[in-house]
């Protein structure tokens, strides 16, 4: 015997499905932002440990390649942290607003975290 699905059940359940859905979908954004972060320092230490000399190489006086390398890592988490502030703002906070709109936003937000709190 299936249960009966009733309007609120399947708003509920829609709504389960939503939060879901926008929590996967901000979990794939920061993880792809991170793996770039991650990619470009290590990819910085890489060539300080195999390629020191490269990294010695002047770009003007008294400004080596390293140097320069080193502050656009630096430059690209700024980067990288505002690509993620925007895309939030841009995406993911309208989102969360209108499913916190919801009728019964509340226990499908629980019910999405696996039903803890």
């Amino acid at each position: 015997m299936t249960p009966s699905l009733t309007p609120s059940s399947t708003d509920h359940a829609a709504q389960i499905a939503a939060t879901r859905t926008l929590a996967r979908t901000r979990w794939r954004v920061a993880a792809i932002l991170t793996l770039l972060m991650v990619g470009v320092y290590f990819g910085f230490i890489l060539l300080v440990a195999y390629r020191p000399a490269l990294l010695g190489g002047l770009v003007s006086d008294g400004l080596s390649l390293g140097i320069v390398l080193g502050a656009l890592v630096i430059v690209s988490a700024w980067v990288l942290t505002l690509a993620y502030v925007q895309w939030a703002n841009r995406v993911y906070d309208p989102a969360l607003a209108a499913l916190r709109a919801m009728p019964g936003a509340e226990s499908a937000a629980r019910n999405a975290q696996g039903g803890a709190q």
